[in-house]
């Protein structure tokens, strides 16, 4: 059963009801307010010519970058073409570039996203995943939500389960602070339909892990 209400249920969680209440730019005017006085607080000169503009800049890069995926009318829309090859083997896109940042301390979550599915009536346009997957990175996150929001968007679109996710990324909240464990890799992932099976699993697992 496809939960097409589960990223925004998850999402929901993390918004107070007044989050959309106001616009980019309002929300630029008043993060770079705020992050000026974080600065002052920590006792930077805010007159500096390196240091002036920093909070105006930080503002928009959470609002417009980092965090983009916070405001649903940024989810992009999912390009669907008939496969009128009749391919019905699975379609692996590896080693997507995952940059998002853990919610617990606003640091880089850094590492690669390997996804799958098993074609039906249609395919999705290849960037179209790249997309999605950093539509959903660019919030604050931790690893397993992020694994199961690409999951069940990917399935939404596609209207079927047959879609694997696998995530493995370096955490700078585990890296650069706290036991400062630089080796460590987390991994997660979500098996759904057809890839529920082992062969098939097992099959995906190997050519994601492949070096070429």
């Amino acid at each position: 059963m496809i939960n097409t209400e589960l990223d925004e249920t998850i999402t929901d969680m993390l918004m107070h009801s007044n989050a959309s209440e106001l616009s980019d730019s309002e929300k630029i005017k008043k993060i770079e307010h705020h992050f000026a006085q974080i600065m002052h607080t920590l006792g930077l000169n805010l007159y500096d010519d390196s240091l002036c503009g920093t909070p105006g800049r930080v503002a928009k890069m959470f609002v417009k970058e980092m965090f983009s995926g916070l405001n649903p009318d940024n989810k992009p829309e999912i390009s669907l073409f008939k496969n009128k090859y009749g391919y019905k083997r699975m379609l692996i896109e590896k080693d997507i570039t995952l940059y998002s940042n853990c919610e617990h301390h606003f640091v880089p979550i850094i590492g690669k996203v390997h996804v799958a599915y098993i074609p039906d009536k249609q395919v999705i346009g290849l960037s179209k995943i790249n997309r999605l997957v950093q539509y959903y990175a660019k919030r604050p996150q931790v690893q397993e939500r992020l694994t199961i929001q690409i999951s069940e968007a990917l399935k939404e679109a596609l209207q079927h389960n047959d879609v694997a996710v696998v995530v493995e990324a370096d955490h700078l909240c585990i890296a650069s602070r706290g036991i400062k464990d630089t080796n460590s890799i987390t991994h997660t992932a979500q098996y759904s339909g057809q890839f529920e099976n082992e062969t098939i699993r097992q099959e995906f697992l190997s050519h994601i892990y492949n070096k070429r």
